[in-house]
């Protein structure tokens, strides 16, 4: 099985710990267009633009998997799979994925899984699956907090580790995923939910004024 995986941010050896599996040719680019041939992409750089999911359908039929935590499907507007591919979460035993409502797709999912030896939850087309929407939360709060001057943001990542097992504190989670992924998340969310309006101190970190 050919595998294309589309990134500058990771490398092949990162790839076999995150899509572990025998009988797998892997093949790397920062762009689209360079890894023609392949039966699964997987773009770990998607951003919803016309000009990058247009690419990307040119491959179909191929199976292919984007990194799209916080467009839904719809937005997309093309049969694509879903992936939560922010960092620390393909490192997971078991990652969170939406699929098309198409039982040919489902069905080479699960043979693709089988292969890599992962196991998946199918979720709902929703902006920020699970884990990403309950942690954004949780940063957004911690930003609350900070902003509130109730403690510093050291004093909140301890706090969190040592009160909840949390394997890292919500200020350390922020800087590894990146803060314009939790705001942009956030800012979707909240069209529809006004709990989850991001604090003033990440949008100012963030480097955003407002939120969409």
């Amino acid at each position: 099985m050919t595998i294309a995986v589309i990134t500058e941010n990771y490398t092949e050896q990162q790839l076999t710990t995150f899509f572990p599996g025998e009988g797998i040719e892997w093949r790397l680019s920062g762009k689209v267009n360079e890894v023609p041939g392949a039966e699964v992409y997987i773009d770990l750089d998607f951003v919803n633009e016309p000009g990058r999911c247009g690419a990307l359908s040119r491959l179909l039929p191929a199976l292919i998997i984007v990194n799209a935590v916080t467009p839904t499907l719809r937005e997309i507007g093309h049969p694509f799979v879903r992936i939560n591919g922010w960092p620390g979460f393909l490192e997971r035993d078991i990652h969170e994925l939406v699929v098309p409502g198409d039982q040919t797709i489902a069905q080479r999912m699960a043979i693709l899984y089988q292969r890599l030896g992962r196991e998946y939850r199918i979720l709902r087309d929703e902006p920020g699956m699970i884990s990403p929407r309950v942690l954004s939360t949780l940063i957004n709060e911690a930003f609350f907090t900070w902003e509130a001057q109730v403690s510093t943001k050291e004093e909140i990542d301890t706090a969190m580790r040592l009160g909840t097992n949390y394997p890292m504190g919500p200020f350390e989670w922020s800087e590894r995923i990146g803060l314009g992924h939790i705001a942009g998340l956030l800012g979707s969310l909240s069209r529809t939910d006004s709990s989850y309006i991001p604090c003033q101190a990440l949008l100012k970190a963030a480097g955003k004024l407002k939120y969409d």
